[in-house]
């Protein structure tokens, strides 16, 4: 999907609008604190149910309210939004005009990936930044990850209440060897999907880093050794495991690195070549949720200009053009953006100044 309109009630700073939308590329121009992260990041709520800024819900409702509302028409005329009330405590979730319970429900209907200059994290954080990526292209791309994650995800919370409550030897039992199968289903799923991705990638890396491309992979650990089964180290590693009080092993634990010949991106690479491999890998991910049908990918970029050089920006424009999805970037000033407006004219920009959202002629 494309977002036609967006409606933001006492979200963070943003002033109450509604906004129209270019279905290929908008640039958001403003200073920093004029509410442009914001507009991005009510988007990001409304395909996520939670902010790429904060933990803390409440911090994305305006000073002094105690509500707010987020809401979009898509390029078909679907209707779909998402209401957080901070005095009931209740979240209400509406798509064409029927109420769901479940904020996964949004997701279904729309795919957001965001890039900022935080997104660092993918690189230099845990593996938890890495696994929430590749788990979010699984969610739209590999239709059944979904009920295997559930699934797995109650399975692992009952075998740690076993590690936990020291449960008897029969029932860990149990536990573990649904744990295992569940665990096999699950990365079996992220092993093909990783694969796929792998090869999305490489064309995307030869538009934007054309001189490294050759050399960089995706290495993939499905979160126990893969030369053992997960039963047999998970027999070996019980009193560990008992000790800690909770798995140590299993689907839980995957993670992944992006290499250079054998050495992490991070360690090689520029800030710049670093934000460089992060779009493409984005990209690759869009294309491949694109490739499947179910949503079209919409891909917000916050503040273009940071790490990127005008000739970084030069090659952000020419794998723009082959990404079919809609883009929203942000940036300080039109110089910043003024290599990716396109020629055809098929765009829309405009202006943030302390919440308000005005377009720009062109």
């Amino acid at each position: 999907m494309s977002i036609e309109k967006l409606t933001a009630y006492d979200f963070r700073n943003l002033a109450t609008d509604t906004i129209e939308l270019n279905d290929n590329i908008n640039f958001i121009i403003g200073d920093n604190g004029s509410g442009k992260s914001s507009l991005l990041e009510a988007i990001f709520y409304l395909g996520h149910g939670k902010s790429f800024r904060t933990s803390q819900v409440e911090n994305l409702v305006t000073h002094n309210k105690s509500k707010f509302i987020v809401s979009a028409k898509d390029d078909k005329g679907l209707q779909l939004g998402v209401a957080k009330d901070f005095t009931t405590g209740l979240t209400e979730i509406k798509i064409a005009g029927e109420k769901h319970r479940q904020l996964s429900q949004l997701a279904i209907n729309i795919a957001v990936q965001v890039i900022t200059p935080e997104s660092f994290k993918l690189f230099f954080g845990g593996p938890k930044q890495r696994r929430r990526f590749i788990d979010l292209g699984l969610f739209h791309v590999k239709h059944s990850f979904s009920d295997y994650w559930k699934e797995f995800s109650r399975i692992l919370k009952q075998r740690n209440a076993c590690l936990r409550n020291r449960s008897d030897v029969e029932t860990l039992n149990y536990w573990s060897q649904v744990f295992c199968e569940a665990s096999v289903r699950v990365a079996k799923l992220r092993d093909e999907y990783i694969k796929e991705l792998s090869v999305e990638l490489q064309p995307w890396l030869e538009l934007m880093l054309p001189s490294l491309a050759a050399g960089i992979s995706i290495s993939y650990s499905q979160g126990w050794n893969s030369k053992k089964t997960l039963s047999d180290v998970l027999l070996q590693n019980r009193e560990r495991e008992k000790k800690a009080g909770f798995s140590l092993y299993g689907a839980q634990k995957f993670d992944v690195k992006f290499l250079t010949g054998n050495v992490v991106i991070d360690n090689q690479l520029s800030r710049g070549q670093q934000k460089l491999f992060l779009l493409a890998l984005t990209f690759a991910q869009a294309k491949l949720i694109e490739k499947v049908k179910r949503v079209k990918p919409i891909l917000l970029i916050d503040d273009v200009g940071a790490e990127l050089d005008l000739n970084s920006r030069t090659l952000l424009n020419n794998a723009i053009n082959k990404l079919d999805c809609q883009v929203i970037i942000t940036a300080i000033d039109k110089i910043a953006v003024e290599p990716l407006v396109p020629t055809d004219n098929n765009y829309k920009m405009f202006h943030v100044k302390h919440g308000q959202i005005s377009a720009i002629g062109k």
